[in-house]
């Protein structure tokens, strides 16, 4: 009932061609959709005149939320966390820092699927402006925190 608004016809129902359309696509549209014609006097078997066809919406991520876990003092350990609370499929998050000088972050210090950034045994040139960038096939946004050792 809810998709009845937003689907139609493409072609005239007199054509052969049954495509529809949904408009205003939603997460919640997902699914599969059965196409079942019945054709008079037809003698084949049930299921041969049957499509079926997965429908997944994909939704970009939300904007994220960055924090700082930990104490940020000279030869602590902090982390970083980055989480978008929509998305489909689940984004990844890369971590960057931007200021003063660009440094990009690898894995095991850089969680991708989690969105974490551990730092350790920080120093006075490890401060600047993080930015995380959370990411799927339908989008991207970002985050940022500014970490003062």
């Amino acid at each position: 009932t809810e998709l009845k608004p937003r689907v139609g016809f493409l072609y005239p129902i007199l054509t052969h061609n049954i495509s529809v359309f949904i408009n205003a696509t939603r997460e919640g549209d997902s699914g599969q959709y059965m196409c079942t014609v019945n054709v008079v006097d037809d003698a084949t078997t049930t299921g041969k005149n049957v499509g079926v066809i997965n429908l997944t919406v994909l939704v970009p991520p939300a904007v994220p939320t960055c924090e700082v876990h930990g104490n940020p003092t000279v030869g602590a350990n902090v982390t970083l966390s980055c989480s978008s609370k929509k998305g489909k499929p689940l984004p990844t998050y890369q971590w960057q820092r931007t200021n003063p000088t660009p440094q990009a972050f690898s894995p095991p210090a850089q969680d991708w699927a989690r969105g974490t950034l551990k730092l350790t045994n920080l120093s006075l040139e490890m401060s600047g402006l993080y930015v995380c960038t959370a990411e799927n096939q339908a989008g991207f946004e970002k985050c940022n925190i500014v970490l003062e050792v």
